[in-house]
């Protein structure tokens, strides 16, 4: 007679959301050729997530996707990021190639993210600029600017900087690694990296 086992309360509910704070190290480097974007890697090496701009740099539609090509989200540019912008974040449905909108983002004196989740309590994220205008932190409105994420010039140990287009990204417990790294994309699209 075959057995089932209850799945135990340490598995998380998604591949994306940790029980543990996460480091990733992102590469504003696309690996397609001749394409703008980036690439992630987890802290053991193996790239996690690709952003690939197929059009020309800060175009109006970025895909972030896994390393086997799926769409997880794509960016959509409404207005040009200078003085005030606006984009549409699109959660991509596993089985039917579909998307949803997700979030959405507003730059009025700070950068806002809107939850579109209608599921979800009303999560506000903001973006936090810190030294540097690659550097940030990306806290929760809802939690009183609880600090959920933070990308910083990635350093050796000695502390020496790898180059002005390689980051680390710290996203703490419980949080979608995969919004995070979409609103990183929003950001990117803000400074002209993506």
């Amino acid at each position: 007679m075959a057995r089932v086992y209850p799945q135990t309360s340490s598995s998380s509910p998604s591949p994306y959301i940790s029980l543990k704070p996460e480091s990733f190290t992102i590469w504003m480097k696309s690996l397609v050729f001749n394409t703008h974007g980036c690439t992630v890697y987890d802290s053991k090496g193996d790239i996690v997530y690709r952003v690939d701009n197929y059009d020309n740099k800060c175009g109006q539609e970025v895909y972030l996707m896994d390393i086997r090509g799926k769409v997880l989200f794509s960016i959509q540019q409404k207005t040009k990021f200078r003085l005030f912008g606006c984009c549409d974040g699109y959660k991509w449905d596993d089985c039917s190639s579909e998307k949803e909108l997700w979030f959405r983002v507003r730059k009025h004196r700070s950068v806002c993210v809107n939850s579109c989740d209608h599921k979800a309590r009303g999560c506000a994220y903001r973006i936090v600029r810190m030294d540097g205008k690659s550097e940030f932190k990306i806290v929760d409105e809802d939690q009183e600017g609880a600090v959920i994420a933070e990308i910083k010039q990635k350093q050796t140990t000695t502390g020496i900087n790898f180059g002005n287009d390689v980051f680390t990204l710290t996203v703490q417990p419980n949080i979608d690694h995969s919004l995070i790294m979409a609103i990183v994309m929003v950001y990117g699209l803000i400074n002209n990296q993506i």
